[in-house]
């Protein structure tokens, strides 16, 4: 699924699946760029002994990412995210031959990243199948990092930042509040400014006040862009909603740590200080782990009360040592054919009747 390309067009395959997968049940921050992610304790969950994807410019000036995807042109995001080797790169094979902003290297050229190819006729039921050639494409990072995610092996995805709506501004929600209009919370952007218009309040004279807050990073719209954007945020929201059957039975579970979120309709919420507990307690606390004696320790360090433990091997195991192959249900349909092939040949071969003189 992914792979590495150069700059004269070679490939070579690099195979992650399950990477990250491990004995518990492996999560990741998910990044997001809404403005709710300056709120949350960055500093924390930089910290915090779980990956972080970022989605395109999310996190930026807040939270470094370990893994980043991106499905905008490349000359949107950054140099050090593309260049900086410590951070795994998921982007979309027509990206390779894009040039790194600043610089006259190619985005293939570039430590870690990994190319892929789009599938564009996935639904709802299969939008995490058990084999894929390619990531779903619904025209959105957000379900591309979901994706990549569960390939990899994360099975928990805490997302932060990501709240899938554009608020008004507070003087646009002043404005419509002296005109009879008031703004409901997490409604479309654009059913508020046509209730203001309904009430006589000039789309133009909207558009001159303070413009929504749309990341938490320094970038604007326009006001027709930010109603687009906040629709494509709905749009999504709704094709993750009719995905959750699909979600429950790939094992993946999607947690929001994001106050006032769109997806809280449909999704779990969950205080991210407990989200922050919950993980030091399951995997431990870097700040604070002690370090005096383990030189010296001698014994096997397991919880206390352990009963007794035994390496088995499987019932019937006949194998020792042997590289377990993973087979796909592509080389099962492959073989499959293979052996309807051979059988139509030899069907298709004339039988000769041949005469046996038998001696004595």
């Amino acid at each position: 699924m992914f792979y590495r390309l150069n700059t004269d067009g070679t490939r070579r395959d690099v195979d992650l699946c399950d990477a990250f997968g491990g004995p518990l049940r492996t999560a990741c921050w998910i990044v997001g760029g809404g403005p709710s992610l300056s709120d949350l304790p960055c500093a924390a969950i930089a910290r915090s002994p779980v990956p972080r994807m970022g989605i395109n410019l999310g996190g930026a000036r807040l939270i470094r990412p370990s893994l980043w995807t991106s499905y905008d042109p490349s000359a949107r995001f950054h140099r050090s995210v593309y260049l900086d080797a410590s951070i795994w790169k998921f982007v979309h094979a027509r990206r390779a031959m894009d040039l790194v902003p600043e610089t006259t290297f190619k985005v293939c050229e570039c430590p870690g990243v990994l190319f892929f190819d789009r599938d564009v006729q996935r639904g709802f039921a299969d939008f995490l199948p058990h084999c894929a050639a390619g990531i779903v494409d619904w025209n959105d990072t957000f379900v591309q990092a979901i994706e990549i995610a569960y390939r990899v092996g994360f099975r928990v995805l805490y997302l932060a930042g990501c709240d899938f709506h554009v608020r008004p501004s507070p003087a646009q929600i002043a404005r419509g509040r002296a005109g009879g209009v008031d703004y409901i919370p997490r409604e479309l952007l654009d059913g508020f400014f046509e209730r203001c218009t309904a009430a006589g309040i000039a789309r133009t004279e909207l558009d001159q006040l303070e413009p929504p807050t749309q990341y938490h990073f320094d970038e604007r719209k326009p006001l027709a862009a930010a109603i687009q954007t906040d629709l494509h945020y709905f749009r999504t929201a709704q094709y993750l909603r009719l995905s959750r059957q699909a979600l429950s039975l790939a094992g993946l579970e999607l947690i929001s740590v994001t106050p006032d979120s769109r997806l809280n309709d449909y999704f779990r919420y969950r205080c991210v200080e407990e989200v922050l507990s919950e993980i030091g307690v399951a995997i431990g606390k870097p700040d604070e782990e002690p370090t005096r004696g383990l030189y010296t320790q001698m014994g096997k360090r397991v919880p206390e009360g352990l009963g007794p433990m035994r390496d088995l091997k499987p019932h019937h195991w006949k194998r020792k040592g042997e590289a377990v192959v993973r087979r796909s249900d592509s080389d099962v349909r492959t073989r499959a054919e293979v052996v309807r092939r051979v059988r139509a040949a030899v069907d298709a071969v004339p039988e000769t009747p041949v005469d046996i003189e038998e001696a004595g």
